[in-house]
């Protein structure tokens, strides 16, 4: 994409994008719409399986009041913009990954869920999370020793840094052991390292794809100690339940514990997003946190009750995962 209008920034369905004039700019009775100029397969997948599209028949949108940065990396489409009412809003390749105003709600579940379920995490590692949303609230366990974080996209950390700096604050930190590189072959070369593993992964859509695999959770596992836990980004109930069966259904092959935990994130397509969370000892119960927050950590969203009450699900998601 080489525009951006202002008026209203427009998160489409990378299917539905695929059907719209192959890049062209979308102008409706508000104002015109940015589109990427790729086209390629867009559906979501697995293992090789097409799951669906990604939010397929609806779009989400945020009015503009300023483009503060847009650049192409060597992996994808980068923007910054200023919302009028969600702050500053972090998109790759037209899709937005992050907003000032509720960011936290995502990051704060994501990384506590396991590293409270953890009674000790001494050394964690984050697979993406460029952002470095997850790193600073890995960061405010004091049992922490070292934090290995593993991003492809060196741009999306400078963009961070500079657009970002609620989220990016422990980018500077001591604890931190930064790579610039693929996740996936990070993991191949690294066994039995670490506590708590999260992934902060965007949709299974293209190079995103080797992350919801089954050959990825099991380098997790490896990587993993014995009684080790990660922490996936796992996709909304609403939109893609059979992905997440396919998620979970693989995992219990590999994991003697799986689980699935969902919150509200507002502005993510169905306003909820959900959590894979296994762990490497049938003996923890990752539903029920081992520690609790002390009085110098601070949160917004998270808290024990809201741990617990993550993994009550609705009975048709119940239904589907068992």
């Amino acid at each position: 994409m080489d525009k951006l209008h202002k008026g209203w920034f427009t998160e489409f369905s990378p299917d539905d994008l695929e059907k719209l004039n192959g890049g062209e700019l979308f102008f409706s009775s508000l104002d015109p719409f940015l589109l990427p100029e790729e086209s390629s397969t867009k559906l979501l997948k697995s293992d090789g399986q097409e799951m669906g599209g990604a939010w397929p028949g609806q779009a989400f949108s945020l009015q503009v009041k300023k483009v503060l940065f847009h650049e192409k990396s060597k992996f994808q489409d980068v923007l910054v913009f200023e919302s009028t009412t969600y702050g500053n809003v972090l998109v790759l390749d037209g899709i937005i990954q992050a907003t000032e105003r509720d960011e936290f709600s995502y990051q704060e579940m994501l990384a506590h869920l396991p590293m409270f379920a953890h009674p000790d995490p001494k050394r964690v590692l984050i697979i993406g999370g460029g952002d470095g949303g997850i790193l600073r609230e890995v960061l405010k366990h004091e049992t922490v020793e070292k934090v290995t974080m593993c991003e492809i996209d060196e741009m999306v950390i400078d963009v961070a840094k500079k657009f970002l700096p609620g989220m990016s604050s422990g980018f500077s930190h001591p604890k931190l052991d930064l790579f610039c590189g693929d996740g996936f072959e990070f993991l191949k070369n690294h066994k039995d390292e670490f506590d708590v593993i999260i992934t902060d992964s965007s949709d299974p859509v293209g190079p995103a794809e080797s992350l919801f695999g089954q050959s990825y959770y099991e380098l997790l596992r490896d990587a993993l100690k014995e009684d080790g836990i990660l922490s996936s980004q796992g996709e909304s109930v609403w939109l893609h339940l059979p992905l997440i069966a396919h998620l979970v259904a693989f995992n219990r092959k590999i994991f003697p514990r799986v689980d699935y935990a969902q919150s509200i994130v507002s502005t993510y397509p169905s306003g909820s997003m959900g959590y894979l969370i296994c762990a490497k000892s049938a003996n923890r119960d990752v539903t029920q946190p081992a520690r609790h927050p002390t009085d110098t950590q601070t949160f917004r969203f998270y808290n024990s009750e809201v741990h617990k009450a993550a993994f009550i699900l609705p009975q048709f998601v119940k239904n589907a995962l068992n």
